[in-house]
């Protein structure tokens, strides 16, 4: 149930009747006021100061001159025909003879060049056999000092081509352990002299592999 409020202390009662007599009051204000007020008079106020004088110059326009144009090329000097007389030129007698006999030069001869690589065995009957056997190879090794350091280890392989006269042609490397040992095998078998291999009773150019070991002691 809702409460009801004393008419007594209820200010919304009272709300509008206190507003239109709020109102009544300021216009009676305002009409006597605009009635019975004095008339205000506005003063002019003037401001008095020296004044100061401004001389205007007149600025001359500033003109850009243009740079000189380049100096004309001297002109280039031509060779004047000279007065002198040409000394007359004898000019032999240039008729052919029809019954005279030319030889024609021999052709320039071709030298053959024969890029072409040896061909060489790769099995034979006797193969070739280094010179002291591979112990003499293993003396020609110089152990790197790298290899020696990091305690590199193992076979080095290497194909070795020999001729007839059991000279080494060329070598490759096969199989490598690095650290410098490669190289030193493939010179120690370069400078090797090897017993050349035969093919029925004849020396033959033949390919032959040799392991080299390193191992340090």
């Amino acid at each position: 149930m809702a409460l009801k409020k004393n008419p007594k202390v209820d200010l919304k009662l009272k709300y509008q009747r206190t507003l239109e007599i709020a109102m009544i009051i300021s216009l009676a204000l305002l009409i006597i006021a605009f009635k019975y007020f004095p008339k205000m008079n506005k003063e002019n106020l003037r401001l008095e100061g020296p004044q100061e004088l401004i001389n205007v110059e007149d600025v001359e326009a500033t003109k850009q001159e243009s740079a000189p144009p380049p100096p004309p090329k001297p002109p280039i000097p031509i060779e004047a025909p000279t007065d002198d007389v040409l000394e007359d030129i004898e000019i032999n007698d240039t008729e052919l003879d029809v019954n005279e006999q030319i030889t024609a030069p021999p052709p320039p001869q071709i030298e053959e060049e024969d890029d072409s690589e040896p061909v060489f065995f790769v099995a034979v009957e006797e193969m070739p056999q280094p010179i002291g056997g591979i112990a003499a190879i293993q003396k020609r090794i110089k152990y790197p000092e790298i290899a020696r350091r990091a305690g590199v280890q193992g076979r080095v392989f290497i194909k070795a081509f020999v001729d007839e006269n059991g000279n080494v042609f060329k070598v490759e490397l096969i199989k490598g352990i690095g650290a410098g040992c490669d190289q030193e095998a493939l010179k120690a078998v370069k400078a090797t002299k090897f017993k050349p291999g035969k093919q029925r009773g004849k020396p033959v150019k033949v390919q032959v592999s040799i392991p080299i070991l390193f191992k340090i002691k």
